[in-house]
């Protein structure tokens, strides 16, 4: 049976509707979540304790603040710094992304205090509440999307945990910028002991080149025998190399080992230890997390 063009029309239509609806730019899918993505099997049982991100102010990324398109629609990201107010829906994305890049090329960790946003600035910080519950969360927007009329913000799997999105997948939050000086007055409230947790810098400036930290050391080398705290991975070395310089400064005189990369099948991953045991490296985790806004993985050997 020869179809009729006006119906051939509408179900291209209907298909071209179904991609946009799964997809973002790169062809990732976002949401609250879609079919092949969620919560891990086996979460950190800690997540009420992860602190929310500590808001500073911090140089914007290059790439990620410019203009761009994404399903035929153009979004100008706005560096202006005037304030920010909006109400709507905000979803999540999980595992099928923990440990990709995000927009300004730092690893996605779906256990930290992060979010995605069309047009907020790159990195910067919003305030985010419930308005089912009235649960408020603070997060670090360092990643693009989500591209869907109905959602405004995406955010991590721990900051829609702590809001109760979980669950329904999505819900009805207010979006509020942090601008610089409410950062500027809660840096002066805030006490000695939480000044340095959460990332200082973007890691990786999406189009430009990144430099090597001075610290770094040639190719990294294999590690020794032992339990680890895994807090990232990366496929290129300089994001591994940026991250874990920001872990050595901020745990410097915790009490924690100095922070080393191991090479493994294209990808670098930063680790802190080794421990002599499982207990030993479970005792550090808080520590590490309060610290530099990360919740680790522990890698047995």
């Amino acid at each position: 049976m020869t179809l009729r063009r006006p119906l051939v029309l509408f179900l291209l239509l209907l298909l071209a509707a179904t991609v946009a609806g799964c997809s973002s730019t790169g062809g990732r899918k976002k949401g609250g979540y879609y079919k092949d993505d969620g919560p891990d099997t086996h979460p950190p049982a800690n997540l009420d304790r992860v602190p929310d991100a500590v808001p500073r102010i911090e140089p914007l990324a290059s790439g990620p603040n410019r203009p761009y398109i994404a399903f035929g629609k153009r979004y100008v990201p706005d560096t202006s710094g005037q304030p920010y107010k909006q109400r709507g829906r905000a979803s999540w994305y999980g595992k099928k992304f923990h440990g990709n890049p995000t927009s300004n090329g730092e690893s996605y960790n779906m256990y930290a205090m992060t979010a995605a946003h069309p047009t907020l600035p790159i990195p910067s910080y919003a305030r985010v509440t419930s308005m089912v519950n009235g649960r408020t969360v603070i997060v670090r927007v360092n990643d693009r999307g989500p591209f869907h009329s109905e959602r405004i913000i995406d955010l991590s799997y721990v900051a829609a945990y702590k809001l109760g999105l979980i669950g329904p997948g999505s819900g009805e939050v207010v979006v509020e910028s942090i601008q610089r000086d409410e950062i500027r007055r809660m840096a002066t409230q805030r006490p000695p002991s939480t000044s340095a947790a959460g990332p200082t810098s973007a890691p990786y400036t999406s189009g430009a080149t990144p430099r090597t930290p001075p610290w770094a050391q040639g190719a990294p080398t294999p590690l020794a025998t032992g339990i680890y705290l895994q807090v990232g991975a990366f496929s290129q070395s300089l994001n591994a190399q940026a991250l874990a310089g920001q872990v050595r400064d901020s745990l410097a005189n915790r009490g924690i080992p100095p922070p080393v990369i191991e090479q493994a099948r294209n990808l670098y991953r930063v680790k802190i230890g080794p421990y002599p045991s499982r207990e030993a490296a479970l005792q550090a985790v808080q520590t590490v997390t309060d610290y530099i806004g990360i919740v680790p993985s522990i890698i047995m050997p």
